[in-house]
């Protein structure tokens, strides 16, 4: 990906939005239609290279839900790590639970992170850099469970609804995902295990500034949240609040 191109001579400055969460896209939406001079582009790449793309200038707007196993934080460690000398704002977008996808009637009886270690059992995986592969990075690491005991965890799809669409299909018997996505793709069965934080970093640069103020002003807005509430598994509790900010 080549860096945001700089503000045209008719003043349009695009906006990469990295992520591939269904509400990015409506965030880009009611960018486009309440913020003039600038155009959003979507990038539908996953939580990590979505941080090294914004540590070499490519986005501008990135989306994280990464775990740390050992603190048990959301996106600030990694963040802190990755966009070392940025000056940055941290904003939630919603939270969501995420958890294991398995087949009807759940015949593994998988219930906790623990269970993966069950003989037989067949994975689907996700890429590496996305935020729902952290996490299962994270718990085998902090279950003492070696990836190679795993069969499939080099099977990898892209996205949620490839892994949902995996496991009912009878591809895998586990996958791990987002509640929203076994809505979905149905007949398969979700077990939630964790409720994940996802939010959105910007670059505090002086040219950027009132673009941001006014996403955060949407982000905060009632028309924005109703829409948002219309799908099932979304957390808007902090929808909108500055978490952090360098």
């Amino acid at each position: 990906m080549t860096s945001p191109a700089p503000i045209q001579s008719y003043g349009i400055r695009p906006l990469v939005i990295t992520g591939q969460d269904v509400s990015l896209d409506i965030l880009a939406k009611h960018i486009e239609k309440n913020i003039s001079g600038v155009r959003p582009l979507r990038s539908y790449v996953g939580s990590l290279d979505s941080l090294i793309s914004m540590y070499k200038g490519e986005s501008d707007i990135v989306s994280t839900h990464l775990l740390d196993g050992d603190t048990g934080e959301y996106n600030l460690p990694y963040i802190q790590r990755i966009l070392v000398g940025s000056s940055y704002l941290v904003v939630n977008l919603l939270s969501r639970r995420a958890g294991l996808y398995v087949q009807q009637g759940n015949p593994y009886q998988l219930c906790n992170w623990n269970d993966l270690k069950k003989n037989g059992l067949r994975l689907v995986n996700r890429e590496k850099g996305s935020g729902a592969r952290v996490l299962l990075d994270e718990q085998l690491r902090l279950h003492g469970i070696h990836p190679g005991q795993i069969e499939g965890y080099d099977s990898e799809e892209s996205n949620h609804l490839g892994v949902a669409g995996k496991v009912a299909s009878g591809d895998a018997d586990v996958g791990i995902g987002i509640e929203k996505a076994a809505s979905i793709v149905g007949n398969i069965e979700f077990i939630p295990l964790i409720q994940e934080r996802y939010d959105l970093v910007f670059i505090k640069k002086a040219e950027n500034l009132s673009w941001i103020d006014s996403i955060i002003r949407i982000l905060k807005s009632e028309v924005f949240q109703n829409e948002l509430r219309a799908i099932p598994g979304y957390d808007l509790s902090l929808t909108g609040q500055v978490l952090y900010e360098t």
